[in-house]
C-alpha cells in the first residue's frame, strides 16, 4: 500500500504544542519516504523513554490518513495503550483523525460498537492491547502496523496485527 509523497503533514506539525528536534524531524521524514516505496516498509524506531517516539508515530498516522489508510498501534498492556491513546488523540483529533481504543476490558457491548467503527472505516487510527488482533476485528484499509515494546509479543501475534491489513507498513517502536 504505497502511499502519496505530494501529501503533507504540514498541519501535524504546525499544531504541535512544542517543536519537533531534528532527531524526531529526521524520523518522521525517513518514515514517509518509506510509506511512498512500493515495498511495504519495516522500520524500527528507537529512542528512550519520553523521547518522542508517539510523536513521530503520531506523524506516521497522520500521513496514512491523509492517504486514506488506517492505523493501528499495538502496546503489550491497558496502561501503555491508554496512554497512547491519550497521546494521539490530542495530537491528531483536532485535525480530523478519529482515534479509538480499543482493548479487553472494553464491554462486550462496547468492543461490538467500536469494531464495528473499526470495519467502516470510520475509525482513521485504532490504538489497542492484543484486543486488535482477534479474529473479529477486521479493518476497511490498514495502512500501517505499529508495535510498541515488540519484544512483549510473540511473533505470531505481530504477525496477526501485520495481516489485518494488504502488506501494511510496519513501524515498531522500542526504548
Amino acid at each position: 500500500c504505497q502511499m502519496d509523497d505530494s501529501k503533507s503533514i504540514e498541519k501535524y506539525i504546525d499544531t504541535l504544542p512544542f517543536e519537533l528536534t531534528e532527531a524526531q524531524t529526521n524520523a518522521v521524514n525517513e518514515i514517509i519516504t518509506d510509506l511512498c516505496r512500493d515495498v511495504p516498509m519495516n522500520r524500527l524506531l528507537q529512542g528512550d523513554v519520553g523521547s518522542g517516539k508517539t510523536a513521530v508515530a503520531a506523524a506516521a498516522c497522520y500521513f496514512a490518513f491523509e492517504n486514506g489508510m488506517q492505523s493501528a498501534l499495538m502496546a503489550p498492556t491497558e496502561v501503555l495503550a491508554l496512554q497512547h491513546y491519550n497521546t494521539l488523540s490530542q495530537f491528531l483529533e483536532p485535525l480530523g483523525v478519529n482515534v479509538c481504543l480499543l482493548t479487553g476490558s472494553l464491554t462486550p457491548k462496547k468492543k461490538i460498537a467500536v469494531k464495528e467503527k473499526i470495519a467502516s472505516g470510520e475509525v482513521n487510527v485504532v490504538v489497542g492491547t492484543h484486543a486488535i488482533i482477534q479474529s473479529d476485528t477486521i479493518f476497511q484499509k490498514l495502512g500501517l502496523v505499529i508495535t510498541d515494546e515488540q519484544h512483549r509479543f510473540g511473533v505470531a501475534q505481530r504477525t496477526a496485527l501485520a495481516e489485518k491489513g494488504d502488506a501494511p507498513h510496519k513501524l515498531v517502536m522500542s526504548a
